[in-house]
């Protein structure tokens, strides 16, 4: 759809410069008056010139977005793609109109310098939002489609304009276990210049390290019990993980972190005031965190339930 409007405003944008240059050489409307000073059919002319620069910039960005997009496989890339071309091609169309109504295009760059200038005092808050907005695109702590957490506010990136970025809330003041509130949630760029950003996964590697909690009394077997869980959860999630982690250590290799790193899931013993707890540590993807935990509790609590008098569960309030 976008490129046929795009043809569409290259075809205006030739009339109204045709257009503009007939008003201007053949003055038509010379037997009107002035306006403010300024002949009619220059006025016109100027204005016809105007419009063709506008159109002819739109149509220009809406074939070059259509053909970036076209030929981008990564829905972030081509986000990021289309504001990128919006701030070039708008700051050209404001420098053209500006350039074609003056006709003093040096004065216009040095107008346009003294002007910023001035914006920098008085719209500090919005500059530094661009100035965050410019450190996302080049650093990229994160982009479209991850799942963030920025200063209190958690949740998946739905757009990163100019000056702030929309996510779709998860948790929040309604909901919990990592699920989605059903609210949109802006944040100011400039927050990512002064703030902890956490990125929850990522382009490089969209995984997170997870634990789901079991809590068995003293007179367990722990042996037995850290042995059943793990099965399971090899049985749940080994293969899947192993696989995952081969992506892990090929990123841990380009730094300088030295980590031990286990292919399948491991147990974890700590001790409680009454009980003992049991942690399965897995990797598993932002978004499947809370499923993948539920299911493991669901099949670790049958085993463990099969065989009553191996493993105990803790009784009392403290549990």
């Amino acid at each position: 759809m976008k490129r046929p409007i795009g043809y569409v405003s290259l075809v205006l944008a030739a009339a109204a410069a045709l257009l503009g240059g007939l008003v201007q050489a053949g003055q038509p409307f010379g037997a009107l008056p002035d306006i403010n000073g300024v002949p009619i059919d220059i006025a016109v002319g100027k204005g016809l010139l105007a419009a063709a620069v506008i159109f002819g910039l739109n149509g220009l960005y809406l074939l070059v977005t259509q053909a970036l997009m076209n030929r981008s496989t990564s829905k972030r890339r081509a986000h990021d793609v289309r504001n990128v071309l919006r701030l070039v091609f708008g700051t050209v169309a404001i420098f053209g109109v500006l350039g074609v109504v003056t006709e003093q295009w040096v004065g216009v760059l040095f107008s346009l310098g003294i002007v910023g200038f001035a914006i920098t005092f008085a719209l500090q808050q919005p500059l530094l939002s661009l100035l965050g907005w410019v450190y996302i695109m080049v650093k990229r702590p994160y982009g479209v489609g991850d799942r963030v957490k920025i200063e209190d506010t958690k949740g998946d990136v739905i757009a990163v304009d100019f000056l702030v970025t929309t996510l779709w809330e998860i948790n929040g003041d309604l909901v919990s276990s990592n699920q989605p509130s059903g609210r949109v949630v802006t944040v100011p760029n400039s927050v990512v210049l002064s703030s902890q950003v956490v990125n929850f996964g990522g382009e490089g590697f969209p995984f997170v390290w997870n634990e789901v909690s079991f809590q068995v009394s003293y007179e367990t077997d722990l042996e037995f019990a850290v042995e059943l869980l793990a099965d399971e959860a090899d049985d749940f999630l080994g293969d899947e993980m192993a696989a995952n982690i081969a992506r892990y250590r090929e990123r841990l290799a380009e730094t300088a972190v030295e980590l031990e790193v286990q292919d399948r899931p491991t147990v974890n013993v700590t001790q409680g005031e009454s009980w003992v707890e049991l942690r399965v540590r897995y990797l598993v993807r932002p978004r499947r965190g809370q499923r993948t935990k539920n299911e493991l509790y669901r099949r670790g609590l049958a085993r463990f339930n099969e065989h009553p008098d191996r493993v105990g569960f803790p009784v009392g309030r403290n549990r």
